[in-house]
């Protein structure tokens, strides 16, 4: 005789078709929430917090990090974006929506009694050729367009933004800001990091009054005015602790019997701190930026030596600094010994360093870095909701033109490589004789959601555009005298087909590449539970409380 004892679960379970269904559902509510704004006609959306702060924008990583999401499912989409922004820095929006539609296409296919592992195989081999085809056909080289290719690259990215209307000058500043810090890497491969561009937002004038400074900007003034205001062949201490007068710690008291004693105590205090200072100024320093304090008394040993001393550095700054100057961020002067030392290799060198004037605030620039080359853009807008904007607007610029540089290859934007795809895997689809025939149309399909979204949100009829955008690219893979329209894409502006690699709306290749393979893997990811299992949250309520006395009659 066998008994069967049911496992009781201290929670709520769902499996199944409903579970997939509900992770559908928030899936494609997440997409609609960005849907809006994508293309270079998409709106913005206005993002209120718990304490009133306003951020208006159409960047879909930014859009999802504020929003707070509780589905597990909808979640992974939210650090889908998040994956897209660090990797690729451009296309957080794209991704977001051909996850969900993928997810919502698998969902119509589990309900014709397709197994979800047919479809999870289908999507992967959709995937594996779509990148194969993308490289092969629709890759082109950033050579062979000529140096007009990186500022329709950064043109592209911005079309969409709230800068899309100076475009044009923005771009330059883009372009120059990352051809100035690039460089070859030790096996010759070119390296473009763009945290070697700092970009510093200052409110007021008008958004082309925005410039580009050679060299790294610091937000910060030298500490006493009687500092040299510049320094040529700098040699740059970057400390990460206090120059203060130093006091004894919390709870350390000094019983003195002889009050004279008093003063000699007094006086070592100073001089820990003086002697901090010379151990640094002798290894050759003549530029001190440090994260935090520097009180008058230690100010004035800098002023007699002639140095210029700048305290209240960003630690994120100074990192920066060491890295370009070819110096080190230093924590503390103790060495192995267990003394206090500081070697002249921590420093780092530059051709100079001074402090200007520029826009309305005074700032010191660190010029001609040696280790590796640095440049600044400073953003000027009406008020600090634009600037920031602005900001976030620049970042996936410089993101997309990075990328350019270091992969040499771009392709055409405006759904172009979308429906080239979709007609591609439809014909691949054909030639399968396995059940991922379907889930690979299906693929195919999903794909078609960028062009829709980009013809809906420009106000323009999406069925008529996005067929004959199709004709164009079937004539272009079956026809061999049409092959040229394999670069049709879409010009919202007008509302018809143009050849975008001609019109110079182009996109790095690595962005499409890593926006599929993304939004394939996430959609594989949410596909594969069927079982989801919500335990219950432990009551938080006190048993001894008055509400609970008065109900069990013990009051």
């Amino acid at each position: 005789m066998t008994t069967t004892a049911s496992i009781s679960l201290f929670g709520d379970r769902e499996k199944g078709e409903s579970i997939r269904t509900q992770n559908m559902t928030a899936a494609v509510a997440i997409a609609n929430i960005v849907k809006s704004s994508l293309g270079p006609v998409g709106l913005d959306k206005m993002l209120v917090d718990e304490v009133g702060d306003v951020t208006v924008t159409n960047d879909g990583a930014t859009i999802l990090k504020l929003l707070e999401v509780e589905h597990p499912a909808a979640k992974v989409l939210c650090e889908l974006a998040q994956l897209q922004d660090e990797e690729v820095g451009d296309g957080t929006t794209s991704v977001v929506i051909i996850a969900a539609e993928l997810l919502r296409a698998a969902d119509d296919l589990i309900k014709q009694k397709i197994h979800p592992t047919t479809i999870i195989n289908g999507y992967k081999l959709a995937c594996k050729e779509s990148v194969k085809f993308i490289n092969d056909q629709l890759s082109v080289k950033a050579s062979d367009l000529g140096k007009n290719c990186l500022l329709n690259v950064a043109m592209t990215s911005m079309s969409s933004k709230i800068i899309g209307a100076d475009r044009e000058f923005f771009a330059n500043i883009v372009v120059q800001a990352a051809e100035s810090v690039k460089f070859n890497n030790t096996k010759g491969d070119v390296k473009c990091p763009i945290k070697s561009i700092n970009v510093l937002k200052a409110h007021g004038k008008s958004s082309r009054e925005s410039i580009l400074v050679k060299g790294y900007a610091l937000n910060c003034t030298v500490g006493s005015q009687l500092m040299p205001k510049s320094i040529k062949n700098a040699k740059i201490a970057c400390i990460d602790f206090s120059l203060q007068k130093a006091k004894m710690k919390l709870g350390v008291q000094v019983v003195v019997s002889d009050p004279e004693k008093l003063d000699a105590i007094r006086q070592r205090e100073a001089d820990i701190t003086k002697e901090k200072i010379q151990l640094i100024l002798n290894a050759g320093a003549n530029v001190v930026l440090t994260t935090g304090g520097i009180d008058d008394m230690c100010l004035k040993y800098f002023v007699e030596a002639g140095a210029m001393a700048v305290r209240r550095c960003k630690k994120e700054d100074l990192k920066r600094i060491a890295r370009a100057t070819g110096g080190a961020l230093v924590a503390s002067l103790c060495n192995l010994e267990g003394e206090e030392s500081f070697e002249p290799s921590f420093l780092g060198q530059a051709d100079s360093v001074v402090q200007e004037r520029v826009c309305d605030d005074e700032l010191i620039l660190i010029k001609g870095t040696k280790a590796k080359p640095s440049s600044s853009i400073i953003l000027r807008g009406a008020n600090d909701i634009y600037v920031d904007e602005m900001d976030r607007s620049v970042h996936d610029s410089l993101c997309a033109v990075k990328r350019v540089i270091e992969s040499k290859s771009v392709v055409p934007g405006g759904g172009c490589v979308e429906a080239a795809l979709s007609i591609y895997l439809e014909n691949f689809a054909t030639s399968l004789g396995s059940r991922e025939q379907l889930a690979i149309a299906e693929f195919a399909q999903a794909l078609l959601v960028i062009p829709k979204t980009l013809v809906v949100n420009a106000a323009k009829d999406s069925t008529e555009l996005v067929a004959k955008l199709r004709a164009f690219h079937n004539a272009s893979q079956t026809i061999e005298a049409k092959k040229q329209f394999k670069w049709i894409g879409l010009d919202l502006e007008n509302g018809k087909c143009r050849d975008n690699r001609e019109a110079g709306v182009l996109e790095p290749e690595m962005s499409k590449v890593k926006s599929l393979k993304f939004a394939t893997e996430a959609a594989i990811t949410i596909l594969r539970i069927d079982d989801m299992i919500k335990i219950y949250q432990p009551s938080k309520e006190d048993p001894n409380s008055y509400q609970n006395a008065v109900r069990e009659g013990r009051l």
